[in-house]
């Protein structure tokens, strides 16, 4: 037996006198959570040292798509769609696994109340019922769960039957001064005579990356900044024998997160944020960290092993969630049918039809930003129209009539927030810094600097750019009107107000002149230029050229072992 085994073991017989004085004053208002009941097996004391199987089961980035949809796959560089997801099969899924080894613990990493007209029509509302029936254990936060404000932010979570963790989110009491944490910071599970401690952390840049208003009241702190206290209290005094971060930062800052010495302590990262599909656990300095995609098409699985009370091997997995092999749960699907029923009609109201897939999935271009950016400037007009380099969306292929037909629903999943078109000015210099600075955001050296989000999207100008070359040194060419941009001149611009900006910003270009917002949202323009222009065809057209990587390059991450397919 190892000393840290006998050590662990002498601490959970003793009455712990005097440890507190030894751990971060954090501890003192740490709050120690119930096992959940869940998985709970009626003839096994969870503290008794067992054998068997732990099984902990992880979805993200769901982002309320209630449906089987169209996926998207690369593969032998090609793009192949499929049927996945749909929360029904996967309650189908979870009841199986639950069935299989009722020592299974279910956690969902954020992103689960914003990206669907049903979500937006009830302000979440409609999927608390949805979520709380397919039982899950844990929840984390993630970056969208502010998009109706903090309060009911509080309010959608706590109506989830399961418990929620977030370690770096704090109450603004004003003047920048922190409260309390809005949830608790940890959790533990305990079966087999194995503790397991989960820590939760999410994006601490949700009020740089999103608009600003959504995250009103809330003060975020850093990972790196809070995370080794945390770590220590369920190291030492929850005498935790395996501990998982819950984390929604992104595959890049998770991955820079698992090389710091603050994660010390750490076996994995359940990851979220950037919707990729971690089919290996990525190997860092001081944990392992994986990720399961987006919109219910994945789920993560990890086995851990134990014998005699002992964590003895690991496995995991990420499961693809077809559609076809796993039908829905009927209660379920009873469940979503009546809640979506009052606004099935609007949903499913066709606009228009486009000739190409729709998807999002790409770094540098993308068939729905295409859509966007083409409709943006039918309606307004100005010489370069922007669009933020958004990820959501699950894509739509062909149908049998070779078209995909755009319904209010679709408009929605797209365009999750309608905001309102706004038009500004901005110099050829400022143009210039403010590619340098967004191409910085996805692809900067160091992982703990990158933003969530692709490349910027855009018409009306073209740029060629190294993605891995020197910061802000990337952009090598950028054209205008077909003419070089201009430093001095300025160029009419529009794109999306962001709730919560001066008029003197635009899609994160600070000090613009003469911003206005115009009479239309963006959902108002797609219904238009729609009606007036379908079927459309928005093949990505090169406006951004990358010169050091494929045109097709699907993720930001480098110098780990990992693939997006």
């Amino acid at each position: 037996m190892s000393n840290k085994t006998r050590r662990r073991d002498f601490l959970r017989n003793t009455l712990l006198t005097g440890l507190g004085a030894s751990l971060t004053p954090l501890t003192t208002h740490a709050a120690t959570v119930a096992s959940a009941p869940a998985s709970t097996s009626p003839s096994a004391d969870p503290l008794v040292p067992q054998s068997g199987t732990l099984t902990l089961l992880q979805t993200t980035d769901v982002h309320c798509q209630i449906h089987p949809h169209d996926e998207l796959f690369w593969e032998n560089e090609k793009i192949v769609f499929r049927k996945t997801a749909g929360y029904g099969q996967l309650a189908t899924l979870f009841d199986k696994i639950r069935r299989s080894n009722p020592n299974t613990f279910i956690t969902d990493t954020g992103d689960m109340f914003q990206g669907s007209e049903l979500s937006v029509k009830t302000t979440g509302k409609a999927l608390v019922p949805v979520l709380n029936a397919l039982g899950y254990d844990l929840y984390l936060p993630g970056n969208w769960e502010v998009v109706y404000y903090k309060k009911n932010m509080q309010k959608l979570l706590g109506a989830l039957d399961a418990p929620k963790v977030c370690a770096n989110m704090y109450h603004d009491l004003g003047d920048g001064k922190k409260g309390e944490l809005i949830f608790p910071p940890y959790f533990t599970w305990s079966k087999l005579g194995v503790k397991i401690g989960f820590i939760g952390m999410t994006d601490h840049l949700v009020p740089l990356r999103q608009s600003p208003n959504y995250s009103k009241g809330i003060i975020y702190v850093k990972p790196d900044e809070c995370l080794a206290p945390w770590v220590q209290v369920l190291r030492e005094q929850e005498q935790c024998d395996f501990v998982i971060v819950l984390a929604h930062m992104g595959l890049s800052q998770q991955i820079s997160l698992a090389n710091l010495p603050e994660c010390e302590g750490v076996n994995y990262i359940f990851g979220g944020d950037t919707h990729e599909r971690v089919r290996e656990p990525i190997q860092c300095t001081y944990a392992k960290v994986v990720e399961p995609g987006a919109f219910g098409s994945f789920v993560g699985r990890l086995d851990l092993e134990v014998k005699d009370g002992r964590i003895t091997g690991e496995r995991y997995e990420l499961i693809e969630v077809d559609a076809v092999k796993y039908k829905p749960k009927p209660a379920v699907q009873k469940l979503i049918d009546g809640l979506e029923g009052p606004f099935h009609d609007d949903i499913n109201k066709v606009h228009g039809y486009s000739t190409a897939p729709l998807y999002r999935y790409f770094v540098v271009e993308n068939t729905i930003d295409t859509l966007v950016l083409d409709a943006l400037s039918w309606k307004i007009g100005t010489e370069i129209v922007l669009s933020n380099g958004f990820r959501f969306c699950p894509p739509r292929n062909l149908g049998p009539d070779g078209k995909v037909a755009i319904t209010e629903g679709y408009i929605f999943d797209m365009l999750p927030v309608d905001s309102t078109v706004r038009t500004a000015k901005a110099t050829g210099k400022q143009i210039h810094d403010w590619l340098e600075k967004e191409l910085n955001n996805v692809f900067a050296k160091d992982a703990a600097k990158r933003f969530g989000g692709w490349v910027v999207k855009f018409k009306g100008m073209e740029i060629e750019f190294n993605a891995f070359g020197e910061e802000g040194k990337r952009v090598q060419k950028a054209m205008i009107g077909g003419r070089p941009l201009d430093p001095e001149r300025l160029y009419s611009i529009c794109a999306c107000e962001r709730d919560g900006d001066p008029e003197t910003m635009l899609c994160r270009i600070r000090d613009v002149q003469e911003g206005k917002n115009t009479p239309f949202t963006l959902h108002q323009v797609m219904r238009e230029y729609l009606a007036a222009n379908s079927p459309v065809h928005p093949v990505p057209r090169g406006y951004a050229k990358v010169l050091d990587a494929p045109q097709t390059l699907l993720t930001q991450v480098t110098g780990v072992p990992y693939t997006f397919r």
